[in-house]
C-alpha cells in the first residue's frame, strides 16, 4: 500500500501575528502555496484568539472547518446560523460569509478550496492506553488523492503505521499521511506515552 508520511514538528511551523492574536500554519498543500495568495488546495492551522470579539477574514470560495481546543467560542454567521462551541466541538461554514467570533480560545482550522472535501474528529486516549485507527480511505471511496493528519493537542503519543514505522508526537506536532486513489485503508496504533490523558485531532482531506 503506497503512502507517504511526514512528521511536522512545532519548530517547522510558521507563526504570525494578527489583530486578535496569533496563528500558526501547520501544513499547506501544495507545499509551495502561499496563504496570502489564496493559491492553496487545503491548509491546516491553529490560532490563539486573545480578544473577546473578532471578525473573520473574508475567504471567498474557501470552505472552513473550525474546532475549539481550549476555551469557549461563539460564532455568528450573518444571515446563516449561530453556534456556541466548547472544547472539541466544531463548526463548518463558507469563507464568503460574514463571521464574527466571541471568546478567547485556541482552535484548529481546516480550509478547503473547490475540489476538496474534508472532516475533523477528536480522539481522547487515557494514560497508558492504546487506540486503533484506520485512516486513508478505509471505505474504498473514489478520489484522486487522500490525506490524513494526526495533530497532538495534549500529552505524548507514539503512532505506529501498519505495524512498521513509528513516530513520536509532542503537543503541537502533526503527522501527515498521504496516498493516491489505490489506497484502501492504513492501520495506525496510537499509544499514550505520557502520564496524563492525551488529546488528538484528526483531519481527513480528499481531492476529487
Amino acid at each position: 500500500m503506497p503512502y507517504t508520511a511526514e512528521l511536522i514538528k512545532t519548530t517547522d511551523q510558521i507563526t504570525s501575528n494578527w489583530s486578535g492574536g496569533t496563528t500558526t500554519q501547520i501544513a499547506i498543500y501544495p507545499k509551495n502555496s502561499l496563504y496570502n495568495e489564496r493559491n492553496f488546495m487545503w491548509r491546516l492551522s491553529s490560532a490563539r484568539v486573545e480578544v473577546e470579539e473578532s471578525t473573520f477574514t473574508s475567504l471567498p470560495g474557501i470552505w472552513r472547518l473550525i474546532m475549539v481546543l481550549e476555551g469557549e467560542l461563539k460564532l455568528e454567521h450573518s444571515g446563516h446560523h449561530t453556534v456556541q462551541l466548547k472544547p472539541f466541538e466544531q463548526d463548518s461554514f463558507s469563507g464568503n460569509w460574514s463571521t464574527t467570533s466571541f471568546g478567547k480560545v485556541r482552535d484548529f482550522n481546516l480550509m478547503l478550496a473547490p475540489g476538496c472535501s474534508g472532516e475533523l474528529a477528536a480522539i481522547s486516549i487515557d494514560e497508558t492506553d492504546v487506540s486503533k485507527l484506520v485512516v486513508l480511505n478505509p471505505d474504498g471511496e473514489s478520489f484522486s488523492q487522500i490525506t490524513s493528519a494526526c495533530y497532538c493537542v495534549a500529552g505524548k503519543l507514539t503512532i505506529t503505521i501498519n505495524a512498521a514505522d513509528t513516530y513520536e508526537l509532542s503537543p503541537g506536532d502533526l503527522l501527515l499521511l498521504s496516498a493516491g486513489k489505490d489506497m484502501r485503508g492504513l492501520p495506525l496504533t496510537i499509544i499514550n506515552t505520557g502520564n496524563s490523558q492525551a488529546q488528538m485531532v484528526t483531519a481527513t482531506i480528499k481531492l476529487d
